[in-house]
């Protein structure tokens, strides 16, 4: 009898734990009590699935929809697999474990991938060995017609998540902040560009006030438009849409931003998706105009990227004889503008998946891309790649924290190395993907240099020591930065004038910008371990020279030049900073011809002008010795200009030895500033 009551009380103990892990379909004969509310939760069950079988970027639509569903019938099977689903393709991925577990709860075979989308929850989760077992269980039980699809997957997805377990145990000195409201918002945000100064910033937002104000028939949400913010006082401003011409009543998508921040590179999906580009001149922007054939094809351009000199586009596309699906691809352009024939990255590179979002960093040597088949973590990972003696180099997997098991996409990095930008959909974020800022910490280390060292400069650069705490150095870009405004000297009002940077080593011109026509604004970047000139000119103005030695070394700077033209008159003079002879000799070298060469054209241009050419030296050596020198100097850059046609007569010319010093010559800095040749008009 005691026996009897034990098993009755037993029974009605498991009773309800059955009951709760039963499946209930959504069945009349489940709700007899409660035709109306089924019915209502069948609706809301349809709408569900009618939003997400659209796109899974409706997860959140279809979500509301199916948690109303839910409040109604929490217990079956196929409803929480779906909620799961939708959870997993939130910022809310962790719930998607929950339901994921109580779908296999009530039915283990609701869904063959069930175990698949649970194991991915998991995984997104940073839970890498349960992910790696419910992978692995999965991988033995799976069906056999899945089996050709699915294997490859999981095979990789197990070895993500041995990288990643890996990864989680040496995690990388970074943080990584999601930029707030100045920037995010509940809609899409994603897409970060950044000029090399980090002092603007583009990105592409899906939020209800694009200028179209329409919706995509596909996903139901705003048409992308472009959006700007600039930084102030080190804080980043409340972001502003750009406007007309650049944002459409179409989609408009930014991808790309030339160094100095005066060109624009966007994506608009016509001809199969093409690339555009947009000048800056003063605070107006062009009319957006597609890239030559090059370029643009009948196939997909979707991202793209101006190297450090403006001298080559790396551009993302799915065309034909390829490596995979996208390909990072690149093609130079030449003095006059035009477009070499496109070429594949090669196969380093490239894989037969998607290699997207590719940024090229100001140091000229370096590319930042998101791939999904490189070795990673899970979905979309940042890469960089380095280009070595004339070869790209494999391809490094940047590390976890930046990267997670979720998509880590458009990664744009500034010239100091030291803050970089990217788009995620990581959980926590406003949106469904968010733009984060991310701030590499370390290694510290002793500085190599003093910051005076580092850039041996002409007229009193100002260095700035960047990025620089307690007197430790980041471990950061091999450049440095040079910014300036140029001015009017007389009127103090910007210019906008054209600015050369020059290779005084192999005597060619590396990069041509313009200053800003309103601001005067320029940023240009040197990449270390060369001897550059530059040359600033406007119509009607006497051009400007200076010249920059930078040494090799492993700490980036910011050097400031602050140039005021001079016209085109009578008493304007200038500095031939990239004019060099050897030694004690006076034979101009093949480096000063670029230089010449622009005294040379002025003279062409304006036919009546006489020019003084002055010579000077340091104070090594005699007076005596100097003073012929100076003078020998002079003349042979006269006898440069007039065997290239220009009248003897034009010109005079004079040495003054070290008798005109313009800087101490107790110091090898001060010693260089001195050896100078000086032009002056005479004549106009």
């Amino acid at each position: 009898m005691m026996k009897n009551r034990f098993i009755h009380i037993l029974v009605l103990m498991i009773l309800p734990l059955m009951v709760l892990s039963q499946n209930v379909e959504f069945e009349k004969g489940n709700f007899k009590n409660d035709k109306g509310g089924l019915k209502v939760a069948l609706l809301d069950y349809e709408d569900g699935d009618y939003f997400y079988s659209l796109s899974p970027e409706n997860a959140a639509l279809a979500l509301s929809y199916y948690l109303k569903a839910y409040d109604f019938n929490p217990n079956n099977a196929m409803l929480c697999f779906k909620i799961g689903l939708c959870y997993l393709d939130s910022r809310f991925m962790d719930k998607s474990m929950d339901f994921f577990d109580k779908a296999e709860k009530l039915d283990k075979n609701v869904h063959p991938r069930l175990k698949y989308y649970y194991a991915k929850a998991l995984h997104k989760n940073l839970q890498f060995e349960e992910a790696k077992e419910m992978y692995s269980f999965y991988k033995v039980s799976m069906r056999s017609e899945e089996a050709d699809k699915m294997l490859p997957l999981v095979k990789r997805n197990i070895e993500e998540c041995n990288l990643g377990m890996e990864m989680v145990k040496n995690p990388l000195n970074v943080s990584i902040v999601n930029m707030d409201t100045s920037i995010n918002t509940q809609f899409l945000d994603y897409g970060p560009v950044i000029n090399i100064d980090e002092s603007i910033m583009f990105f592409s937002s899906r939020r209800p006030e694009s200028i179209g104000r329409k919706q995509s028939e596909v996903d139901l949400m705003s048409y992308e438009d472009i959006y700007y913010s600039e930084k102030k006082d080190g804080a980043w401003q409340k972001a502003k849409n750009i406007g007309k011409p650049i944002n459409t009543k179409f989609n408009d998508g930014v991808v790309g931003i030339a160094p100095d921040g005066n060109t624009l590179i966007m994506y608009r999906d016509k001809n199969g998706g093409d690339l555009y580009y947009s000048e800056r001149h003063g605070d107006k922007w062009d009319n957006p105009k597609p890239f030559p054939e090059p370029v643009n094809s009948k196939y997909q351009e979707s991202s793209a990227s101006f190297s450090a000199s403006g001298k080559r586009l790396f551009f993302v596309s799915d065309r034909p004889g390829g490596y995979g699906e996208k390909d990072i691809y690149y093609c130079d352009i030449d003095d006059k503008g035009n477009y070499s024939k496109a070429r594949n990255l090669g196969s380093k590179v490239n894989t037969e998946g998607n290699e997207i979002g590719v940024f090229a960093h100001a140091d000229g040597k370096t590319l930042y891309f998101s791939s999904k088949n490189h070795e990673g973590i899970g979905d979309y990972d940042v890469y960089k790649v380095e280009y070595k003696n004339h070869r790209w180099l494999s391809p490094i997997n940047l590390g976890y924290p930046i990267n997670t098991p979720n998509p880590e996409v458009f990664f744009s990095i500034g010239a100091s190395g030291r803050n970089a930008y990217y788009s995620s959909d990581r959980e926590g974020g406003l949106g469904k993907q968010d733009i984060y800022h991310i701030t590499f910490l370390g290694p510290a280390k002793i500085p190599a240099f003093s910051v005076g060292e580092q850039l041996i400069a002409i007229n009193d650069a100002i260095y700035i020591e960047a990025n620089i705490e307690n007197k430790l150095e980041i471990e950061g870009s091999l450049l440095t930065l040079l910014k300036g405004v140029v001015v009017d000297e007389d009127s103090n009002k910007p210019i906008e004038a054209i600015i050369e940077l020059i290779d005084n080593e192999e005597g060619k011109i590396l990069a041509t910008f313009n200053s800003n026509s309103v601001s005067g604004k320029y940023v240009i970047s040197l990449p270390s371990g060369k001897n550059y000139g530059l040359a600033i000119y406007a119509d009607g103005y006497l051009f400007y020279s200076d010249n920059f030695e930078i040494p090799e070394y492993e700490v980036y700077h910011e050097a400031i030049r602050n140039v005021r033209l001079q016209k085109v008159k009578v008493g304007s003079k200038v500095d031939l900073r990239n004019v060099f002879f050897a030694y004690n000799k006076s034979d101009v070298s093949n480096a000063s011809k670029v230089e010449l060469d622009r005294v040379i054209s002025m003279m062409n241009k304006y036919s009546n002008l006489s020019l003084k050419i002055d010579g000077h030296t340091d104070n090594i050596g005699s007076a005596g010795f100097n003073n012929k020198l100076s003078l020998q100097r002079a003349k042979a850059v006269v006898n440069y200009i007039v065997a290239k046609g220009i009248s003897k007569d034009r010109f005079t010319y004079n040495g003054y030895g070290f008798s005109k010093p313009k800087a101490t010559n107790a110091t090898a800095e001060g010693r260089k500033l001195n050896r100078r040749c000086e032009i002056k008009i005479i004549e106009k």
